[in-house]
């Protein structure tokens, strides 16, 4: 039987499926031509910002760190320009691989690998680490040539801070060292953190801390294009940073240089004084340290090494050791008998060696003593007994009260963080600190420096050029000018503070006393054929106590328990350039130790002359401060930028 097609019927259903699907091409293009109505127009705007987002990143440019100079032009901390190896560890999947990789191509030792996982664990928003730091020329070749093959890994033109005089001034100087997680929350609490975007390192201690804000400079930004990858392709617009401001010391990087070669190995400290300025010329500590060790990170190695060296050659001596000043404070104790009425100069007493209290005697250092005994003849054969009969006859709070605006005790106000004050006592001291009445016979020993009496060598120094300087007291600093980056003005830095009332005619009694010690007294021989005049005064201070009817012997005594050696002075007397004080450590009589050292000093600053057999000073030469701008635009310009005390 044949089978009729209803072609009619086929046509209609051919027709209707054609129209379905045009509808639903229709209705698809429609969907589509609405969403794009909807991305294109009703939401252009902000697409348009996100796409210039993603294609236009701000790069914060961190600003050239300001340069220290000493009060000659010497460099003594610089900028300088490496490449440094580093890694972006959001863009690798296995770091530990990646890095064993590029061991084979150029020496990563274990101390790079030990610091980038400790920058890896305190850096979590860092975008890259570095891990080798001031490569060499064929490091950074061999490296360029592999870089096709690492995702990551980047080489990097950065600036390093350099202290081309090593240890020399180190203690003055400070280091700087990488942002810590606590630096980061610190600024963050004083809103200060948005100056460091892009700086990776700050001024830890010494002058890199004090004058932090002032060395940093201020950031720029730069706007910049980037590819799908996040490679910059070219340089839109530009804010240029503004360089850290330069510090121009008052220092003599030269003579700071000639004392820390004249200690030798001894420990101790001293401090120069221009009494008229303030200016510090010398500030000494020994022994010294290298701060080149601390700007990426020192190694566990050397950090154990100074650490726990029995020296201790982290601690500021100057700043924050303390220490009793012996006979040094007895010139100011004479100035404090005249001006308070407590003798006249003509006032005598007869000294058999001791001063008897109750049933104790105060020994003197000549055990016959120094017969009949003036307060001129006092200070020039450092006669213990007149000042123990002297102090405990002022007490020790009239002595408090006079010796406080010299300085002891107080800080001194110079231009560096973390200085101790130093203990001046009193009744109202000793009972804040160990609720205890102060006993009577504890008032002699205050007389001759000893007791609680525990002073820095700078604060001695300060009352040393108050001395010297007629009572006109002059803020003690480091810093002598302040140099604009910009401009180039420099702006000086001295601050005078009240000027203590003294009568001239027993200052010139006083000071003429202290000629006489370095003419015919303890100071005698370490100036003998001075070309100038200078005054002086020795002093012996005792680490532990000597039992009453003991003899001191230094043989007999280990090092570290020796007495100390100190000598103060100040040249010429009648117009002082000068004023110095110095200790070294367990180093005995203030005459055998400090008081040459002193006698150096002056001839170098006063005469310019040199031991007989000291040889010229010859320091290193700093490096070339580069702008990184200069360098080629693959590579992203990124410049960066404890101590215990004795009471």
């Amino acid at each position: 039987m044949i089978e009729v097609k209803d072609t009619g019927k086929e046509l209609h259903q051919l027709h209707l499926r054609l129209t379905l699907a045009l509808l639903l091409i229709l209705l698809c293009f429609g969907v589509l031509m609405a969403r794009f109505i909807y991305l294109q127009v009703i939401r252009y705007s902000d697409f348009r910002a996100q796409a210039e987002d993603n294609r236009i990143a701000l790069v914060p440019v961190p600003p050239a760190r300001g340069l220290i100079y000493d009060r000659n032009g010497i460099l003594l901390a610089e900028n300088v320009s490496a490449f440094t190896l580093e890694l972006a560890p959001r863009l690798i999947d296995n770091l530990d691989a990646v890095i064993d990789q590029l061991a084979q191509i150029i020496e990563i030792a274990p101390k790079d690998r030990r610091r980038f996982k400790r920058l890896l664990e305190d850096s979590k928003t860092t975008d890259t680490i570095p891990l080798k730091i001031r490569l060499t020329d064929e490091e950074v070749a061999k490296l360029a040539v592999h870089r096709y093959r690492f995702k990551g890994v980047e080489i990097k033109a950065r600036q390093f801070r350099n202290y081309p005089q090593g240890e020399v001034g180190s203690h003055l100087l400070g280091y700087i060292g990488r942002i810590s997680v606590e630096d980061k929350r610190r600024l963050e609490e004083s809103e200060e953190s948005t100056n460091y975007a892009g700086s990776t390192h700050m001024g830890k201690v010494g002058l890199e801390l004090s004058y932090e804000k002032l060395l940093l400079g201020e950031a720029g930004a730069e706007e910049v294009e980037v590819s799908a990858g996040g490679r910059v392709v070219r340089s839109l617009s530009r804010t240029p940073a503004r360089p850290g401001a330069n510090l121009h010391l008052s220092v003599d990087i030269k003579l700071q240089k000639l004392v820390e070669e004249w200690f030798g190995d001894r420990k101790g400290a001293l401090v120069a004084i221009d009494p008229k300025t303030g200016d510090i010329l010398a500030f000494v500590s020994k022994p010294t340290f290298d701060p080149n060790l601390f700007v990426d990170g020192i190694d566990s190695q050397s950090w154990t090494a100074l650490n726990e060296d029995p020296d201790k050659p982290l601690l500021n001596r100057p700043l924050r050791g303390t220490y009793p000043p012996g006979s040094t404070y007895k010139p100011f104790m004479a100035m404090a008998a005249l001006e308070t009425g407590a003798r006249t100069p003509e006032y005598t007493i007869a000294d058999p060696g001791y001063f008897a209290l109750g049933g104790h005697r105060f020994r003197d250092s000549k055990p016959t003593g120094h017969g009949s005994v003036d307060l001129r003849k006092s200070i020039i054969v450092s006669s213990d007994t007149y000042y123990y009969k002297l102090a405990y006859e002022m007490g020790v709070d009239a002595i408090h009260d006079f010796m406080k605006p010299w300085g002891f005790g107080q800080l001194t106000g110079i231009d560096l963080e973390n200085e101790v004050t130093g203990i001046l006592p009193s009744t109202a001291w000793k009972m804040k600190r160990y609720k205890q009445k102060w006993l009577p016979g504890e008032t002699p020993s205050i007389g001759i420096g000893q007791g609680y009496n525990s002073f820095t060598i700078l604060q001695l120094a300060h009352a040393t050029g108050v001395l010297a300087n007629n009572g006109i007291v002059m803020r003690p600093h480091l810093v002598k000018s302040i140099e604009d980056p910009v401009t180039r003005k420099m702006t000086p830095v001295q601050k005078e503070e009240p000027r203590i009332a003294l009568k001239p005619g027993y200052l010139e009694i006083v000071k003429a006393a202290m000629v006489e010690v370095n003419k015919v007294g303890t100071g005698r021989v370490a100036f003998a054929g001075a070309e100038y005049v200078a005054a002086g005064k020795t002093g012996t201070a005792q680490v532990i106590g000597i039992k009453q009817n003991e003899r001191y012997d230094a043989r007999r005594i280990e090092e570290r328990f020796r007495d100390h050696s100190l000598f103060m002075s100040f040249a010429p007397v009648d117009n002082p350039r000068l004023a110095v004080a110095v200790i070294v450590e367990n180093g005995g009589f203030g005459a055998q130790a400090a008081a040459p050292i002193v006698r150096k000093v002056f001839d170098y600053h006063l005469l310019g002359k040199l031991p007989k057999d000291q040889a010229p000073v010859v320091l290193p030469k700093g490096g070339e401060d580069v702008d990184l701008r200069d360098v080629p635009e693959s590579m992203e310009p990124e410049p960066i930028a404890p101590a215990e005390a004795r009471q």
